[in-house]
C-alpha cells in the first residue's frame, strides 16, 4: 500500500503499515458497575465518503474518509485483528485522544501514551477511564455536550472517530521483517521434517493467499446534499480492559504518520438517504442475549502492563446523564457465560507416580 493511502477491504478499513480496523456492533453496558467484555454482533458497514459526493454534506466531502451507520446510544468497539506489522495507532473521539484525553496530535507521545500498539492490542472498546478499565464507546448526537469531545474541550466541532497510524522506523522495521522471515523459515523446516517423519514425503506447496474481495459499487444516492445530523462518541458503562503500555524502545516508531482517516458516524435515516442502502437492524436486546446463554468475555494477558489512566478521561460522564436513564433491562451473565480469552488459566493437570 503506497504511503498515505487508506483503503476499504469489505467492511475493514486498511491504513498504511498493515493496520486493519473493523468497527464492531455490540451490546450496550449499564452505566453503573464494571462488567465483562460484551460480544461482537457483526461489523458496521463502511463506505467511502467520496463515492457519495452528491449526497453527503460539504464539510464531509472536505474531510474525506469513510462513514458508517449507527443508532442513537448504540455501542461499538474497534477490532485490530488482522493487522500485520507492528504499528502505533492513534484513536480519536472528536479529535480527543481516546487513550490520553489530550488534543489530537500528529506526533506520538509516551507521557501520557497517546496511542495503542498493534498487534499487541487486539481491540479497544472505549476510552481509557481507569486502571484496568475502559468506558464503552456509545454514539450520541452533537449539540448536547454528551460526547467525549464536548466534555473535554467544551465544544462539539468534529464528532466522528479519527484514526492515524505510525509504522516502525525504517531500520527497526527491516530488523523485524528479517526476524519474521527467519522464524517462518525455521517453522517451514520443522514442518517439513515432521512431514517426512510422518508420511515419508515432503508437503505439497500451499495455495497463495486469496485476493481481497472487490468493494461493491455504491448504490444510487437518495437525495441532494444537505446538513446531516452530526454524531460523535460519548461513553457508556465500564468494563475490564487494559490498554497496553508500549514496550518498544524509544525511537522505534516513525516520526510522522503514514496515513490517517476520518470516520463519520451517520444516523440510519441519513444512511438510507445518502447511500440508498437499508441500514442494519437495530441492536439486539441485551437481556434476550443473556437469557439465550450466549457468551460474554474476559481477557487477561499477564505479560502486559496497563497504561496509567489520566484524570481527563476518568472524569468523562456517561451519556445517560444527558439522555436520561437507560431503560433496557440488565440481566448479568451467569459465571459459565463468561469465556476466558488470552492468558486466562486453564484447568489444572494432575500428576501421579511415574
Amino acid at each position: 500500500m503506497p504511503d498515505g493511502t487508506v483503503r476499504i477491504d469489505g467492511d475493514s478499513t486498511l491504513l498504511p503499515g498493515g493496520v486493519r480496523v473493523r468497527f464492531i456492533r455490540t451490546l450496550r453496558l449499564p452505566e453503573t458497575g464494571t462488567h465483562a467484555l460484551p460480544p461482537g454482533l457483526g461489523q458496521f458497514p463502511v463506505r467511502r465518503v467520496e463515492d457519495y459526493a452528491d449526497t453527503v454534506p460539504a464539510d464531509w466531502r472536505a474531510r474525506g474518509g469513510v462513514m458508517l451507520p449507527v443508532y442513537l446510544r448504540e455501542a461499538m468497539w474497534l477490532s485490530f485483528a488482522g493487522s500485520g506489522e507492528p504499528a502505533a495507532l492513534q484513536v480519536g473521539a472528536g479529535k480527543v485522544c481516546a487513550v490520553s484525553g489530550k488534543p489530537w496530535s500528529d506526533r506520538l507521545d509516551r507521557d501520557p501514551q497517546n496511542y495503542v500498539v498493534l498487534p499487541r492490542q487486539p481491540w479497544l472498546d472505549g476510552i481509557k477511564s481507569g486502571k484496568g478499565t475502559v468506558r464503552q464507546f456509545v454514539a450520541v448526537p452533537l449539540g448536547l455536550g454528551a460526547t467525549v469531545e464536548g466534555q473535554v474541550t467544551g465544544e462539539e466541532t468534529f464528532g466522528g472517530i479519527q484514526l492515524q497510524s505510525f509504522p516502525l522506523a525504517a531500520e527497526k522495521l527491516a530488523e523485524w521483517r528479517e526476524e519474521q522471515r527467519l522464524a517462518a523459515e525455521r517453522a517451514r523446516e520443522q514442518a517439513s521434517q515432521m512431514s517426512w517423519l510422518s508420511y515419508g514425503a515432503p508437503p505439497a506447496p500451499g495455495a497463495g493467499p486469496a485476493a481481497p474481495a472487490a468493494m461493491a459499487a455504491p448504490a444510487a444516492p437518495g437525495g441532494a446534499p444537505q446538513r446531516a445530523a452530526a454524531m460523535g462518541l460519548g461513553v457508556g458503562g465500564s468494563m475490564r480492559q487494559e490498554v497496553y503500555q508500549d514496550t518498544w524502545p524509544r525511537g522505534s516508531w516513525a516520526e510522522r504518520p503514514a496515513g490517517r482517516v476520518f470516520v463519520h458516524l451517520v444516523t440510519p435515516p441519513e444512511w438510507r438517504r445518502i447511500t440508498g442502502e437499508a441500514p442494519p437492524p437495530s441492536p439486539v436486546d441485551r437481556a434476550a442475549y443473556t437469557r439465550a446463554g450466549l457468551p460474554w468475555f474476559d481477557y487477561y494477558d499477564e505479560g502486559a502492563e496497563d497504561v496509567t489512566p489520566t484524570d481527563t478521561l476518568g472524569g468523562v460522564r456517561p451519556v445517560g446523564d444527558w439522555l436520561g436513564d437507560d431503560h433496557e433491562p440488565w440481566q448479568p451473565p451467569a459465571p459459565g457465560q463468561i469465556k476466558p480469552l488470552g492468558d486466562a488459566p486453564g484447568k489444572p493437570v494432575g500428576d501421579g507416580d511415574w
